[in-house]
């Protein structure tokens, strides 16, 4: 029998405010901050204290909602999510329920197979629990409650169950990624846990309208580990179904190091959380002006960019979301563009040339230095003048390319490295003909190889020439030079 996975995510992202959720405690880096240094009585959970609602993530949450197409609600209601963790200190959760912040959005995602759309179910606004760190202590095992996190601004996005692939799932949680930090909304640190991914996963027979049995797997904060989890568990299904097996409804976890998933606790439906309205807040009323003005002032989104990308650079779709995913990156792209053509379109060729030195040399200099485009050195027209160089014959391909390493730890620009360390190139045809002259006299064996069709060797002996030019000769001029000779003219 042929199985059809049927999937949907929930994914909560902090939000990059400064103060909580419900009181003023400031927002910390839990994975630096000492623990319990940012509480207080509202996050603690102390009687008699009352919540008050921050206003920058209702406006975050609205940026998120509107770049989705959702329908914002102009009155929603907290509610308190009933259920005791040793890391939730009121013993509940303030969250949305019945009537959450937006609801009926869409996303469509540019995946191997072609377009595919996602509806967005709702999209609401909730604090984060404390967290928990498990300890082995002199054959002792027990758990330490840090509150930092208690109450921070989460906003919890929740699509239909419309993935039929794990691949769909890992595009749609990328481009989540980039939407929330185009938007300023997130990080997109996923391993400090602040976007974190869970996919609820069922399968069922081809042609059924019934979903099967469906388990989530918690807390995903990779999206290789998402791709993997969500992969693994529906091949768990088919098998577990085939062999006659019934799969349980319950919340596994996954281990990174056996790539299999474990039990964790059976899975909850929203009766078993006894939802009730949050007492001690009243509806968030948000007007007509503030959805206008959010709506007006979103950005040009990822997806809205690598389209534009694609249209106006010819760039592949690959290629243009290679860019786009991140807001950086395809400013930077696009600086580089404008300070090489300066007052007129460029040209393909200038496209594709400042694509590559941005994507490849330049992106393999950052990720192993853990660069980013924050803290980078070599400014748009500076790597416009280097690309300007090569393209004018002062200095070759391969010399450009130690230039830009000296650029990218030094600050200096290009004409300042070339001109210290003497690296002008050398198109003096003279000076290259004997260069030829001589690697061929030191070279016979090679020479009546060529000359006996085995034309590969001219690669060998290019090499020679230009070890003998300290790599500053002129590709073009060597390589013409070289033919000419070895074909006796």
């Amino acid at each position: 029998m042929q199985y059809e996975p049927v999937i949907g995510l929930e994914v909560h992202i902090e939000m990059l405010t400064r103060s909580k959720m419900f009181c003023a405690c400031p927002v910390v880096d839990s994975t630096n901050a000492a623990p319990n240094t940012a509480v207080c009585p509202v996050c603690a959970g102390h009687p008699g204290t009352l919540p008050v609602i921050n206003g920058q993530a209702v406006e975050f949450a609205l940026r998120v909602a509107a770049a989705l197409e959702c329908e914002l609600a102009p009155i929603s209601i907290f509610a308190r999510k009933n259920y005791f963790y040793p890391d939730l200190p009121k013993g509940y959760q303030i969250t949305q329920y019945e009537q959450p912040l937006a609801e009926n959005g869409k996303i469509t995602l540019q995946t191997s197979k072609g377009e595919k759309l996602i509806r967005i179910r709702r999209v609401h606004l909730e604090e984060d629990t404390g967290k928990l760190t498990h300890v082995e202590e002199n054959g002792h095992s027990f758990s330490l409650v840090d509150l930092n996190r208690a109450g921070v601004s989460l906003l919890e996005i929740v699509t239909e169950p419309d993935f039929r692939s794990a691949e769909q799932v890992r595009v749609y949680a990328e481009s989540l990624r980039a939407l929330v930090r185009y938007l300023g909304v997130n990080s997109g640190d996923l391993e400090k846990g602040v976007m974190r991914i869970e996919p609820n996963i069922s399968v069922r027979p081809f042609g059924q309208d019934e979903l099967g049995t469906k388990v989530e797997i918690k807390n995903l904060n990779s999206f290789r580990a998402l791709e993997r989890g969500v992969a693994y568990e529906i091949n768990r299904h088919i098998e577990l179904i085939n062999s006659g097996g019934k799969v349980a409804q319950e919340t596994v976890g996954w281990d990174e190091n056996k790539q299999v998933t474990f039990s964790q606790r059976s899975k909850e439906d929203a009766h078993d959380y006894r939802y009730f309205p949050e007492p001690d807040l009243p509806p968030l009323l948000v007007s007509k002006h503030w959805m206008d003005d959010v709506r007006s002032a979103l950005p040009e989104l990822p997806w809205q960019r690598s389209q534009r990308f694609a249209q106006d650079y010819g760039l592949s779709a690959t290629e243009s979301w290679q860019l786009a995913a991140e807001k950086a990156a395809g400013e930077y792209f696009e600086a580089v563009l404008t300070s090489l053509v300066t007052s007129r379109p460029p040209n393909p060729a200038e496209v594709r040339t400042v694509y590559a030195w941005v994507t490849g040399e330049l992106f393999a200099l950052m990720n192993i230095s853990g660069t980013g485009f924050d803290t980078l050195k070599i400014q748009p027209n500076a790597l416009a003048e280097l690309l300007k160089m090569i393209a004018a014959g002062q200095v070759n391909q391969n010399t450009g390319k130690a230039i830009l390493v000296t650029m990218f730890a030094s600050s200096q620009s290009a004409a300042q490295i070339v001109s210290e360390q003497g690296l002008s190139q050398v198109s003096d045809v003279q000076m290259i003909t004997e260069l030829v002259s001589a690697a061929l006299a030191e070279n016979p064996t090679e020479v009546a190889n060529y000359r006996a069709g085995k034309t590969t060797v001219i690669n060998f002996l290019f090499g020679q020439v230009m070890r003998k030019a300290g790599g500053k000769a002129n590709p073009q001029v060597l390589r013409s030079e070289l033919e000419r000779l070895l074909q006796g003219n």
